[in-house]
């Protein structure tokens, strides 16, 4: 398992996400460490604030509280929003750019702080390309 430092902070291949009370837990792969981290300007995101990476759809299984995880979605209906039923928390979502992508809440990997990475990008959600009229 290699390490990547990413801020002050060590990214394993493998990596652990929790909700903060810790009744939801996914184990994703991050060979290459946090990829393409921003945040989004779109009326949800905006709201919520957290800082997003990228994963694909097979690098994350859930290794425990699927019972607990809601989806949300809005919109297109085509991104799925997933948080904890008990403590609210954020976790992950399936993009509406392109389905085959999920962004994970860095704030929810174990020893990471996102407030260590130096330069986090805002995507442009609130004139997203699935939004406009043809």
């Amino acid at each position: 398992m290699g390490l990547k430092k990413i801020g002050s902070s060590l990214i394993k291949e493998k990596h652990r996400l929790t909700c903060h009370c810790h009744a939801v837990e996914l184990e994703i792969d991050l060979p290459d460490g946090i990829v393409d981290p921003k945040r989004c300007n779109c009326s949800f995101c905006r709201r919520r604030g957290a800082v997003v990476g990228t994963m694909a759809e097979g690098d994350f299984r859930i290794v425990k509280g699927q019972n607990h995880l809601r989806r949300y979605q809005f919109g297109t209906q085509t991104g799925e929003h997933f948080f904890c039923d008990t403590c609210g928390i954020y976790t992950h979502h399936r993009r509406r750019s392109d389905p085959r992508l999920f962004g994970y809440n860095i704030g929810c990997l174990e020893g990471v702080n996102p407030f260590d990475i130096e330069t986090i990008p805002t995507s442009d959600g609130i004139n997203h390309p699935a939004d406009r009229k043809a």
